[in-house]
C-alpha cells in the first residue's frame, strides 16, 4: 500500500514540469534566479523591467499573462496533473484571500491553517496511533525477546499473528500513522510551487519583513528583524519534533532524539535562505501542529 500512494505521488510530480528558475545577470554585475514559469505578471518596477527586458532568456510570453489579481484557475492553460489540480488552484486561492484581507502574507498564513485544519482528523488518527504504539511497545518488546534468534518458517508465521493480535489489542493500524506523513509532502511542495509562481506573493510586505527577502538579504540591508522569523522556526520544528518523541525503548528514544537534533538543526540553517512567504507558511503550519498536539493529550 505504501508503495502505491508512493508510485503514485510521483506520477503527480512527473507528469509535469516544477517550478523552472533561470538565472539572470542585472546591472551592476551581480546574478539572480527568476521563475520563468511565472502564472501572472508582476507588478513592482524591479521585477516588472526583468522580466519584459529579459523575455527571451526567461522564454515567458509575458503579454500573456493576467495581472495576478485577475488570476484564474486555469490561467496559462493545462500544464498536467500536478499544476492543474493542485498548485494552479491553490495559487488561486491565497491570491483570492490575499485580496479579500488586504495582505499576502495573512493570506498565506489563512491558507496554510486552513490545509491543517483539512487534515486534522487524519493527523489525530496519527496522533493517537503513535500513542498506541507506545501502549503496546513492552508487548512488542516482549513478543521480540520471545522469538529472538528464530528464523524457520513456523517461528515467523507464529511471530507475525501474535504480533496482529498485539494491534487488535491496542487498535493500531500502521498505514494510518504514516497516512499524515504522505499526504504532508505533495501538499508542502503544491504550496511551495504555487508561493513561487505567483510574483504578487514576493512583492507586498508583512509587518517590517518583505515576503520575497530571506533573513541573509534582510541582514545585508541592515535589517535585523529576519532573527525573529529564524528563531520563530527553531521552536516551530523543535516543538513540533519534541511531541513526536514520546517514550519508547532507550534504544529507539536515542535514535529518534538524534533524528530530530539534525531535522532541527538543517531546517533552521536552510531558513536563512528562505524568502519570509515560505517561512511564514512553515512557522504557522507546524505551531498549528505543536497546539493541536497538546490540545489532544490534553483532552484525554
Amino acid at each position: 500500500m505504501k508503495k502505491k500512494i508512493l508510485i503514485l505521488l510521483l506520477l503527480l510530480v512527473t507528469l509535469t514540469g516544477c517550478t523552472k528558475r533561470v538565472n539572470i545577470t542585472l546591472e551592476d554585475k551581480t546574478q539572480k534566479s527568476y521563475v520563468s514559469n511565472i502564472l501572472c505578471k508582476p507588478e513592482s518596477d524591479e521585477l516588472v523591467k526583468v522580466y519584459t527586458e529579459n523575455k527571451d532568456k526567461l522564454k515567458v510570453e509575458y503579454d500573456k499573462l493576467p495581472k495576478c489579481k485577475n488570476l484564474k484557475i486555469n490561467s496559462g492553460g493545462y500544464e498536467g496533473l500536478w499544476t492543474s489540480l493542485f498548485v494552479k488552484p491553490l495559487a488561486w486561492i491565497i491570491v483570492k484571500v490575499g485580496l479579500l484581507v488586504k495582505n499576502n502574507g495573512v493570506a498565506i498564513m489563512i491558507v496554510g491553517l486552513l490545509l491543517r485544519l483539512l487534515l486534522f482528523p487524519i493527523s489525530k488518527k496519527s496522533v493517537n496511533m503513535n500513542e498506541n504504539l507506545q501502549k503496546a511497545q513492552k508487548d512488542l518488546n516482549r513478543l521480540e525477546k520471545k522469538y529472538q534468534g528464530k528464523e524457520d518458517r513456523d517461528s515467523m508465521m507464529a511471530k507475525s499473528q501474535e504480533m496482529l493480535l498485539i494491534y487488535k489489542k491496542y487498535d493500531i493500524n500502521p498505514m494510518s500513522s504514516c497516512l499524515f506523513a504522505f499526504l504532508q509532502i505533495p501538499i508542502f511542495f503544491a504550496f511551495l510551487e504555487a508561493v513561487y509562481r505567483v510574483p504578487a506573493f514576493f512583492e507586498n510586505d508583512f509587518l517590517v519583513f518583505n515576503l520575497g527577502t530571506t533573513p541573509i538579504e534582510g541582514f545585508k540591508v541592515g535589517n535585523y528583524w529576519y532573527i525573529i522569523l529564524i528563531l520563530l522556526i527553531l521552536a516551530a520544528t523543535y516543538y513540533s519534533f519534541k511531541n513526536m518523541n514520546a517514550s519508547v525503548d532507550s534504544a529507539q528514544a536515542q535514535q529518534m532524539k538524534m533524528m530530530s537534533i539534525f531535522m532541527v538543526v538543517f531546517i533552521t540553517m536552510v531558513s536563512f535562505s528562505l524568502p519570509t512567504s515560505i517561512a511564514l507558511y512553515w512557522i504557522v503550519s507546524n505551531g498549528f501542529t505543536v497546539v493541536q498536539n497538546l490540545l489532544l493529550k490534553k483532552g484525554k
